[in-house]
Order: structure tokens, then C-alpha cells, then sequence
């Protein structure tokens, strides 16, 4: 069984009026086989947690640790993460003009693993993970992400997500933007990933809509940096009804 495990992380930023502490001394471990969500109010750290796992020269880690079974991935370069087995499906995805779908997840793959895909048996993954996801075969003829919609963005990272197969992943945000249908194929999407069972998902959300479709084993309550609170699926249905306050309140006291 694999292990994520985040422990006492602390985490800043530079800011115009100097470094700003966002993260506050998180623990966190996911397991292969389990689906974690975290849900809290904009600002609260969610995302800078996410990109601070995958290695953004912009997040500073200042104190605690990230291992991958016992390893310590904040030694490691990005995509030393990667090759490790860590994902990161991004909020706003950014588009690369003049590379193919096709060419940017061929290079990816090869990355990733460490020899080029059998070309043969590489086309066929490609066409079965696009349909997948409801995407023509000739958009891996596109730029990667120039001129895409929302939903096709979002689309596009679970079609990575499927390719690359990692032993964790981390998505952040996925169902922004997505309208009800583009919702339900993309949660497909990421039910087929975890459906191994060997596989750890951290899911980082403001809303339960998606959890309709993706079934957390864990909640986790992210404000002001720390996790506020934990427990199972019943704490995403109770945010839904209560929301946010109480534990804004307690964090500002």
C-alpha cells in the first residue's frame, strides 16, 4: 500500500509587502485506495497546498515534510515527483500554442516512464482515453489547451490523468467551470482512475455537486491554512447545509 503523508507543512509566499504565511502546519496522509476531499472558503489554502506537493517554485515550504513512501518528495525536482507517481490536475491550465494534444502527452508519457510508448498500442490508449472523455480523436490534432473551452481543459488533465496513471493525484478545482454534463464525464473520468483500487485521490473542491458523483472515504475542512476539521462524507453534506462560517469565526477568534 502507498503512502502520501503530509506533516506539520508550512508554507509561504512572496507578496508585495513581504513573505505571507498561507499554509499553517498541515498534516494530511492519503492511502492508495482512498479518495480525500478538501472543501473551505477561497483563501484558505487548498490550492497552495496542491501546488505546493507538485513542486510550484512559487510556494516556499518553510517547515514540516511530504513523503511518498517514506521518501521525501520536497527534495525532489519536479519531475522527479512525476516520475515518482504524483499528479497534478491544475485549476487554470495553461495553454502551450504550437504543440499538439498528441505530441505533449507522448513526451509526457515518456517522461514519466522512462521509454517511449509502442506507437502502435500508444495510438489505440489515446483514442480510448479521448472518447472517454467525449473528445473527438482530432483533438489531439489541437494546441495544448489554446483555445479550449472550460470544460474541454478540464477534460483534457483527466485524458493526462488516464494516460500517465499515477499512484496519486491531485486535482484542484477540476469541476470549476463545468456545466452538469461536463461534470458527469470528467467524475467518470476520475471514478475509472480510483476504481483500481491501488490508486490515492485528493480532491480539492468549494462545492459538494462533484461529490455526488465521486465518493470521498475522508472530508477535510481546510481554513486559514490548517485543516479546521475531518471526517467522512456526511461533513461534505452538512458544509452544503451550514457552510463555512463557524469555522471562519473559530479561526479568527
Amino acid at each position: 500500500m502507498a503512502t502520501l503523508d503530509i506533516r506539520d507543512l508550512h508554507v509561504e509566499v512572496d507578496t508585495e509587502d513581504g513573505p505571507k504565511e498561507i499554509l499553517r502546519g498541515v498534516d494530511l496522509t492519503v492511502k492508495s485506495g482512498e479518495t480525500h476531499a478538501i472543501m473551505g472558503p477561497n483563501g484558505s489554502g487548498k490550492s497552495t497546498l496542491a501546488y505546493s506537493i507538485a513542486g510550484h517554485p512559487k510556494y516556499k515550504v518553510t517547515g514540516g515534510s511530504v513523503t511518498l513512501d517514506g521518501t521525501d518528495v520536497l527534495g525532489m525536482t519536479v519531475d522527479q515527483r512525476a516520475r515518482a507517481g504524483l499528479f497534478l490536475a491544475m485549476q487554470y491550465p495553461v495553454e502551450i500554442p504550437g504543440v499538439s494534444v498528441a505530441n505533449f502527452l507522448r513526451a509526457a508519457k515518456t517522461a514519466v516512464d522512462g521509454e517511449s510508448p509502442k506507437l502502435r498500442t500508444w495510438i489505440k490508449d489515446v483514442n480510448d482515453a479521448l472518447e472517454g472523455l467525449k473528445l473527438d480523436k482530432q483533438f489531439a490534432q489541437r494546441s495544448v489547451n489554446d483555445g479550449f473551452s472550460g470544460g474541454e481543459k478540464k477534460r483534457h488533465e483527466i485524458v493526462q490523468l488516464d494516460l500517465l496513471n499515477p499512484k496519486f493525484a491531485v486535482l484542484d478545482e477540476t469541476d470549476s467551470g463545468l456545466d452538469i454534463d461536463a461534470l458527469r464525464i470528467v467524475a467518470d473520468g476520475v471514478n475509472k482512475f480510483t476504481s483500481q483500487g491501488d490508486r490515492g485521490l485528493l480532491l480539492i473542491t468549494h462545492y459538494t455537486r462533484i461529490l455526488r458523483y465521486i465518493k470521498p472515504d475522508f472530508v477535510h475542512v481546510f481554513v486559514a491554512g490548517r485543516v479546521a476539521d475531518e471526517g467522512g462524507p456526511e461533513l461534505a453534506e452538512q458544509l452544503e447545509a451550514e457552510g463555512y462560517d463557524k469555522y471562519v469565526r473559530a479561526a479568527t477568534v
